[in-house]
């Protein structure tokens, strides 16, 4: 029968991976800044809103089938939310792109384009950890990796898309000047109905996106223990001191 210290690796000279294992320090980082905390969060409730009322505007129930259509508003405030929170929407996304060439260099427009080798390099890394699991994670980014960086650089074009034909549509029933500035795009496209079916389309890549980004972000919190997700809070994150060998 063999001994509780055999068993522990102790007693015959056997090392267990616990030996190995040394305490960890890590540094504070303040990655994102005040204002691209209140730009995300900000971002996040007008897009969850955009798209609740979208899909309703879309596909229109009444909650109330005892009263008449007259004796009731709710349609109406669904687009009244929703075109409120397009305006915010909007709104938000230009002083974010102001911060893009003010802020530091987590929040800089270069960090959303792979124009480095190295940039180009982890983007390759990334999808080999994450998404093939061919490999172990190489260095961490402490702001978005490069595969994140442009993604979330395609999500603002999508955001474009979705604030034209948005204002296009809106365009026929308002006589404001932002409104108006899109008239252009229901001929352009082909009428109201070729408008209408595209922005509804990409209702449904917003939902995804944020389905996955949650998703994510918690993920990489878990597997990184780096406070990923309280960062986007507080604004710090946490990075591994470098040891000398």
């Amino acid at each position: 029968m063999s001994s509780p210290e055999i068993g522990l690796g102790i007693g015959r000279g056997r090392r267990t991976p616990l030996d190995h294992q040394q305490p960890v320090e890590y540094r504070r980082v303040y990655v994102w800044e005040l204002p691209v905390r209140i730009y995300h969060w900000i971002n996040a409730v007008a897009l969850v809103l955009l798209c609740a009322t979208g899909y309703l505007i879309g596909a229109p129930t009444s909650p109330l089938y005892a009263a008449e259509a007259y004796q009731q508003y709710w349609f109406g405030w669904v687009r009244f939310l929703h075109f409120t929170a397009a305006f915010v929407y909007v709104f938000n996304f230009m002083a974010r792109i102001y911060w893009g060439f003010v802020g530091n260099k987590y929040s800089h427009w270069t960090a959303f384009f792979p124009l480095k080798p190295a940039q180009r390099q982890e983007i390759v890394d990334v999808i080999k950890a994450d998404v093939l699991e061919t490999k172990l994670h190489g260095p961490i980014s402490t702001g978005h990796n490069s595969l994140a960086g442009l993604i979330y650089f395609f999500t603002f074009l999508a955001f474009v898309f979705q604030t034209i034909t948005g204002f296009a549509l809106y365009s026929s029933m308002s006589s404001s000047w932002l409104p108006r500035m899109f008239v252009w795009i229901v001929p352009l496209m082909g009428g109201e109905f070729s408008v209408r079916f595209w922005h509804h389309l990409f209702l449904w890549f917003f939902v995804t996106f944020v389905v996955v980004h949650v998703y994510l972000a918690f993920y990489h919190d878990y597997i990184e223990g780096r406070g990923t997700v309280s960062s986007i809070i507080g604004g710090w994150k946490f990075e591994r001191e470098k040891r000398e060998k």
